[in-house]
């Protein structure tokens, strides 16, 4: 029973880290040092996009399973949980390229709230003097 626990876990820690990948960048328009770990977070995701890394995660669930006696399945977790599930298959382009355009404008936001508050300091220190 531990062993499907685990591997509930980690199906629930896939989900988070793709609602990160896609959405985590607005973090850093409340706390601008969010930046970097949400970029580091994109681009670990767009490499197993890619097909140029492999998702720790996906390795962590095949282990778990077979500790659990079950062999690993057939598809990574996107094909298992995701496409056909959530939305059609012949729509992944479309979505990744959508999920692509709400990171690039979390970005844009989050500088655009930096540079409005670097500006707003030194007038907040003048006026404090």
């Amino acid at each position: 029973m531990g062993y499907q626990l685990l591997i509930k876990l980690i199906i629930a820690l896939h989900f988070a880290f793709l609602l990160y990948v896609v959405f985590g960048g607005f973090l850093a328009w409340r706390w601008p040092r969010m930046f970097w770990p949400h970029l580091a977070a994109a681009a670990w995701g767009a490499g197993i996009a890619l097909g140029v890394l492999e998702c720790p995660l996906t390795d962590a669930e095949n282990w778990a399973r077979s500790q659990a006696g079950e062999a690993p399945p057939a598809a990574g977790f996107i094909d298992r949980f995701v496409e056909n599930v959530i939305y059609p298959e012949q729509y992944t382009g479309r979505l990744q390229a959508a999920a692509a355009a709400v990171m690039l404008a979390s970005w844009i936001g989050a500088y655009l709230r930096s540079r409005r508050r670097a500006a707003a300091a030194p007038r907040v220190a003048r006026e404090s003097s």
